[in-house]
């Protein structure tokens, strides 16, 4: 073995364990000196490796994880499911596009898209920091308050759908099953995985991919030739074409809000290059390919008996797929519980960024070890999933369609204070001040600057549920709006905040 893959080992090893000495574990959660640390189940979790480590940010000379291929399999993992699988089927079902519209849209926006969270995902090598903990240099230590309760419901949401979908595969290989039974399988099993933390999450989605693939080549090997048989669309309009954009924008660019909590232990050396286009490909590969698929098999299906039968009245997505591979009988059957079983991944990533959420949301959390917000997290999601279970369809429009604006907005605050106010220098994001609130910004410009450009973006919206002036006409631009409003209107008013916080990088 060489001395380089030697050194690699071990530094992979240390930041497994957590990148904090034992010794000191009052700096992983702040205040705790005798009190939870000490307690023998804490020793006992710290032992078998799960990860203490919440919102405190790590110092670079304990940034020592040299493995960066391992951020393409978090992301390529999370989205390689059946969650991306239905949200393309939105574009014939509720916008009634046709296969070539809905994949162009797909394609398109999802270039588009994947972009910010990809370049998000560069700044955690350079400040060591959680994406939450990162944005209080721009929105300020109560100021992010906000967001993070936004993104809270954002992940939650996105746990919510996942659990259903799961749910709903699992229980449709065999009768004596109910949903909601298969839903409270999925989140023990995410649960489990979340609750170890970076070390278990890391190893999970590098091969939690691999059986799903295999899933996904044997249901187009046996059914493939059915997506032919897709019967022609009404020419698509722009608002269609516009308002399916913005769902298919809200489905990635919320992965902006939770981007660096995955890459905050890899080296500072690292290239930038290299951990955005690991994060691009990661998101972009399989969301455009599940969902183009799903998109396909929805309109092939009212051809095929089989399909229809299995979709059901209710859209239920699982039926549908193990419709697909019935004729391999309970091989079938087999690979239909390994679909239902990818949403995991995203359940426990998603349960993972939730944890520091809460603790930026109630500060005084942070004494909370990490793992308890898992259970939390589960606690608040699996009962709302087993609710919507029979409205899947009409919450999974709502949703995505929604947190897409606020996220746009978000992105593009972080980057204007990242590159004109702070010159793109990272030396900047002080660790000494983290959770100093009358050292960080106040946040007055960001949060304004938000919430001024919902002025354009209501207007704008084009969605089932609502439909704006400007929207109506046009088509859905409120996340088009969002960014570069949100960018022009936060200069002005960070200038200002700057001349009467007298502060100066």
């Amino acid at each position: 073995m060489s001395d380089n893959h030697l050194h690699e080992k071990n530094s992979v090893t240390d930041v497994e364990k957590d990148s904090a000495s034992r010794d000191d574990l009052s700096v992983i959660i702040p205040g705790d000196k005798q009190g939870w640390l000490s307690h023998p189940l804490a020793k006992s979790l710290l032992s078998w490796g799960v990860e203490e480590r919440g919102t405190v940010p790590v110092p670079e000379e304990e940034r020592m994880d040299t493995q960066y291929y391992k951020i393409f399999f978090v992301w390529f993992s999370m989205n390689f499911n059946i969650l991306s699988f239905s949200s393309g089927t939105l574009g014939p079902i509720v916008f009634g596009l046709g296969l070539r519209d809905s994949c162009l849209v797909i394609l398109f926006f999802n270039i588009l898209a994947c972009a910010l969270p990809a370049y998000l995902n560069t700044w955690g090598p350079r400040t060591g920091m959680r994406q939450m903990i990162q944005s209080r240099y721009s929105f300020g230590y109560f100021g992010i308050i906000i967001p993070a309760i936004l993104n809270l419901i954002g992940l939650c949401g996105f746990n919510i759908l996942n659990g259903i979908l799961g749910g709903q595969a699992l229980a449709s290989v065999t009768t004596n099953m109910s949903w909601n039974v298969g839903i409270v399988i999925i989140f023990i099993i995410a649960l489990l995985i979340s609750f170890m933390g970076y070390r278990v999450l890391n190893w999970y989605e590098r091969v939690s991919w691999f059986p799903v693939l295999i899933a996904f080549l044997v249901a187009l090997g046996v059914g493939g030739k059915n997506l032919y048989n897709a019967q022609p669309a009404e020419p698509a309009t722009a608002g269609a074409i516009l308002s399916f954009a913005s769902v298919i924008a809200g489905f990635v660019i919320t992965y902006s809000a939770m981007a660096s909590d995955f890459t905050m232990y890899y080296s500072p050396t690292v290239s930038r290059s290299t951990i955005f286009w690991y994060a691009y490909l990661g998101y972009i590969v399989p969301i455009v390919l599940l969902q183009c698929l799903g998109a396909a098999a929805v309109l092939a299906a009212p051809n095929v008996p089989s399909w229809n039968e299995g979709y059901g009245v209710e859209g239920n997505v699982g039926g549908l797929l193990e419709a697909m591979l019935s004729p391999v009988g309970n091989f079938g059957k087999f690979l239909t519980v390994l679909l239902s079983l990818s949403v995991t991944g995203n359940i426990a990533c998603t349960l993972y960024s939730i944890c520091f959420n809460f603790q930026v949301m109630i500060p005084a959390l942070s004494k909370v070890p990490r793992y308890v917000f898992s259970i939390v997290g589960t606690a608040i999601a699996l009962p709302l999933s087993i609710v919507g279970a029979h409205t899947f369809y009409a919450a999974l429009t709502n949703f995505l369609s929604l947190i897409g604006y606020w996220a746009s907005a978000y992105g593009a605050i972080l980057v204007v204070e990242h590159h004109y106010f702070r010159k793109g220098d990272f030396s900047t994001y002080d660790h000494a001040i983290w959770n100093v609130p009358g050292r960080l910004p106040w946040g007055a410009a960001a949060i304004t600057a938000a919430i001024l450009s919902f002025a354009l973006i209501i207007p704008s919206m084009d969605q089932v549920w609502y439909q704006g002036p400007i929207g109506i006409t046009s088509g859905d631009i409120g996340f088009e709006v969002a960014f570069p409003l949100a960018a022009i209107l936060y200069i002005p008013l960070r200038k200002l905040e700057l001349k009467y916080q007298n502060t100066q990088y």
